[in-house]
């Protein structure tokens, strides 16, 4: 008997994923299908909740917004799932607590700086509202190389399919790329989601991950004090004077967030990705097994050697965050002389600063950058030495603008910066007054005649006598 393929009602047996997925293709969706066959078919596992959740992933990686190939729904939903676990919704007294820490904080860093207070209204958040209130900035941090790696990693995955796989796709030719784009936003969720845990307030990577707000995070700040056998009140205390001090300067010197963010955005612009590499990987992966994807992602492997011009930006970015930490560091530490515990929670937040946590790593290895101050301590010697020389006004006036800011020689030497800067002033205005006297006509007026007219009629004696 002759077998028709368009006929349903022949006895060749039908492969339950390539009939899916030529569903799929042709925008049926997936209904009908008993998934113990597809689980059966896949090696997937046979419980009806996990297979109703792999294969709600499947249809996300499916579709993405058009403006975007990145599926930043599935990374909000991963940061918020991987957030949730064992978060409690903050209390009433959690809230007071925080809001008097605070407030406190904001009075104890007055005689200390010459940056007024901010006025802004601190909060107790819990993990899931810390995502909330930043994914919006790990978006804008993360979107260039995103991008760049969803598009390679499609590409090199549908050079890997096989010719069958290739027809089956018909239209659909963005499904590969739009997989990739959704495997980057699930482990972003799921990175995102880890620091949730670790951070202690809004700021406490060092770049104002929420603008123009002042919070922490009760459960992590308890976490962040144990085992130190020290009053709780106190930890909240000194960690409430970090999360004021930088709110307080990233709100009086408004360029300070737009120069982190956008450093770190041009970093990522000029991430390109190293197809070569990508290919090597894709020729292990198995295309129909996420789990292969989202190792690959969390380990790195797509994140290609820095160019010369991304190392000089990177040196430039991590000097500008040495910076901010040194700042806050020392400041931090002058308001809160009269807490006894002040000396060890500053070393304890230093070496966590220096080392960085499970998810801050997660994280770099994601978008290849590490926002963390390696130079944190330098910068708090040289914000000391100003201070020394300057006054708090005079130290604190180097935020006025980005020019200013000492560079990465500066932190070499701290000891040497005034000199080094008094010297600079005082070239740049004998220039000034150079070019101001210039435009104002001076040297044409005053500028002595070298010439020497001889009268026509004045004889020519001929060669002057040698002297004898």
């Amino acid at each position: 008997m002759s077998t028709n393929p368009a006929n349903n009602d022949d006895d060749t047996p039908k492969d339950p994923l390539s009939e899916m997925l030529a569903r799929l293709m042709g925008g049926e969706g997936i209904e009908g299908f008993d998934p113990a066959e597809l689980a059966k078919a896949a090696g997937l596992p046979s419980d009806p909740n996990t297979l109703a959740q792999m294969f709600a992933q499947v249809q996300a990686m499916m579709s993405a917004d058009s403006d975007t190939a990145v599926n930043w729904d599935l990374a909000h939903d991963n940061a918020r799932a991987a957030a949730a676990g064992d978060d409690p919704s903050v209390t009433a007294a959690q809230s007071r607590e925080v809001d008097e820490a605070l407030r406190l904080a904001e009075l104890w860093l007055d005689p200390v700086t010459d940056l007024p207070s901010t006025g802004i209204i601190g909060r107790a958040w819990s993990r899931a509202e810390w995502v909330e209130e930043t994914l919006g900035t790990w978006k804008r941090l993360t979107e260039p190389v995103a991008n760049s790696i969803a598009f390679a990693l499609s590409t090199a995955m549908n050079e890997q399919l096989p010719e069958e796989m290739k027809s089956m796709m018909g239209q659909a030719s963005s499904m590969l790329q739009n997989m990739g784009g959704a495997l980057f936003g699930m482990q972003l969720g799921q990175a995102v989601g880890a620091l949730a845990k670790e951070v202690v307030g809004s700021t406490d990577i060092g770049v104002p991950l929420a603008d123009l707000q002042m919070a922490l995070l009760p459960a992590n700040v308890k976490a962040f004090g144990a085992g130190l056998d020290l009053p709780e009140a106190d930890v909240r205390l000194f960690l409430a004077l970090r999360e004021a001090a930088h709110a307080r300067l990233f709100v009086q010197v408004p360029w300070l967030r737009g120069h982190l963010l956008g450093a770190i955005e041009s970093y990522a612009r000029g991430i390109h990705i190293d197809m070569s590499r990508i290919e090597d990987v894709a020729r292990n992966l198995d295309p129909s097994n996420p789990q292969d994807l989202q190792d690959a992602l969390s380990e790195g492997v797509f994140m290609p050697a820095k160019t010369p011009e991304q190392e000089a930006a990177l040196a430039k970015l991590e000097t500008a965050l040495a910076l901010v930490e040194g700042w806050v560091d020392e400041l931090t530490f002058e308001a809160a002389t009269n807490l006894p515990s002040a000396a060890a929670l500053r070393e304890t937040v230093r070496r966590r600063r220096a080392t960085g946590g499970p998810a801050e790593h997660a994280f770099g290895a994601l978008v290849g950058l590490e926002l963390r101050p390696r130079r944190l301590r330098d910068a708090a010697t040289l914000w000391k030495s100003m201070r020394d020389e300057r006054g708090i006004e005079g130290r604190d006036a180097i935020w006025k603008h980005p020019d200013l800011l000492p560079t990465a020689a500066d932190l070499d030497d701290p000891s040497g910066f005034a000199a080094r800067r008094e010297a600079s002033e005082a070239s740049e205005s004998e220039v000034d007054a150079a070019l101001a006297k210039l435009l104002e006509g001076g040297f044409d007026d005053k500028a002595p005649d070298t010439t020497t007219d001889t009268p026509d009629d004045t004889p020519d004696d001929g060669p002057t006598p040698a002297a004898s």
